[in-house]
């Protein structure tokens, strides 16, 4: 019984529980966000550059090669904008100055 208090009280002050469930929403909020780029990033800036279809499709051809730009690109995009959905969330909900020592 003794190291089940002991096991929670680490919990307790690891905030493991709070790690876990960013972790959760770190995965939902990626699906997410590679929907959107997928959905409808991608297709705007396939009409932006004249190349109607799928972003990740295009790719440059050298020899039996293919250089998949457009796929770099997308995933570019998908990093671009995970990297500030994390930070604004991180700054608005003040989470950086949590681990402060006061």
């Amino acid at each position: 019984m003794k190291s089940i208090k002991g096991f929670i009280e680490f919990i307790r002050s690891q905030g493991v529980v709070g790690l876990a469930v960013g972790f959760i929403m770190g995965g939902s909020i990626t699906k997410f966000i590679t929907s959107f780029v997928t959905d409808i990033i991608n297709p705007l800036v396939g009409i932006l550059i004249s190349r109607a279809g799928d972003l990740k499709s295009n790719y440059i051809p050298i020899g039996s090669a293919k250089i998949m730009w457009g796929n770099f690109v997308s995933s570019f995009i998908d990093f671009i904008i995970i990297a500030l959905v994390v930070y604004f969330g991180v700054k608005v909900l003040k989470l950086d100055k949590l681990d402060k020592k006061k």
